[in-house]
């Protein structure tokens, strides 16, 4: 069931923004903001434990292993936050965005890849332990350079609030990943336990997070809707063609190219979301209507991402 689960993630993520779509009060409570536990809204919290999940999978060993950066990681992850950002901003510009989704664009395309691309790689027959490596480096190289890069290329906008930015990453992201190979450390036997169930709760949060946001900006997306599906689909098309071709031009085997293709083409999209959702990042526009349009385009990157990846990676999987 898990493996099932898992291996249709894409069809899922279709299927659960088709029902937020239907119905958004089914999945707008998880992001209007209208539950708080301890002061924090409930969409924060989400985000924190889907990273307290990647981080229950990890040891320090993996840290470690980080440090000897392999080429092939180096190479990924540098194409990660120099194709995407730069990709995000020139489609921003080309295609004449508001300023709403030209931040929201560039924010999502700033941010780390996500867990799912480690199942889409699983899926192409592309190197997963590369996958999974690449997918902790960027995200824990985010925590700074997912502020830097927003606040460099969205400025153009408006002006980003890069240290307000930070401390959302390193509550967000960096702590619970911490925690949860800490825990993983202390309690080891539990948490082999607990990672069993972790791939399956991840998604359906992920799933939750994405139809809160396009339940929540329905009208926003019926009013730009061509726009902003142009866009999120230039821009993964990009990180997948791009990250390919790039990888293969720095002399990697097509194993490793096609697993950097897809951890270049497929973005921490929930995170990008809910970042854009805080209050605080709301308030750096002047125009509300504007600050409503910025979670837009990551919920829409989310549907693209996991579509392509999941058709690309089945067109693999056949040439062998």
């Amino acid at each position: 069931m898990l493996r099932i689960i898992t291996n249709n993630f894409a069809l899922l993520t279709v299927a659960g923004v088709g029902l937020a779509w239907i119905f958004p009060p089914a999945f707008t409570w998880m992001t209007d903001g209208s539950i708080r536990l301890a002061g924090q809204p409930l969409l924060s919290l989400a985000l924190g434990v889907v990273m307290l999940a990647m981080g229950l999978t990890l040891t320090f060993a993996d840290y470690r292993a980080l440090a000897q950066m392999p080429r092939a990681l180096l190479v990924g992850v540098g194409l990660q936050f120099l194709v995407m950002p730069l990709s995000g901003f020139a489609i921003a510009s080309a295609l004449d965005l508001e300023p709403g989704l030209a931040v929201g664009l560039i924010l999502v395309a700033c941010c780390p890849g996500g867990t799912a691309s480690n199942i889409v790689t699983f899926i192409a027959r592309g190197n997963v332990a590369l996958s999974v490596a690449m997918t902790m480096a960027s995200t824990l190289a985010a925590v700074a350079l997912t502020p830097l890069l927003t606040g460099a290329l969205a400025g153009a906008y408006v002006a980003i609030d890069r240290l307000n930015l930070l401390l959302n990453m390193v509550g967000i992201v960096l702590v619970p990943v911490v925690l949860g190979t800490l825990l993983n450390r202390l309690f080891p036997r539990a948490a082999a336990r607990v990672s069993a169930g972790l791939p399956v709760m991840a998604i359906v949060l992920v799933i939750w997070i994405v139809g809160g946001i396009v339940g929540g900006a329905k009208a926003q997306i019926i009013a730009h809707a061509g726009t902003v599906l142009l866009a999120t689909f230039l821009l993964h098309a990009s990180g997948f063609a791009l990250g390919y071709v790039l990888a293969k031009v720095l002399g990697l085997d097509e194993v490793a190219a096609r697993t950097i293709s897809i951890e270049v083409g497929m973005q921490n999209s929930g995170l990008g979301s809910g970042l854009a959702k805080t209050p605080a990042f709301a308030a750096q526009f002047a125009n509300a209507t504007q600050a409503a349009l910025a979670p837009v385009p990551a919920a829409i990157s989310a549907v693209w991402h996991v579509v392509i990846g999941s058709l690309l990676a089945g067109w693999w999987r056949r040439r062998g």
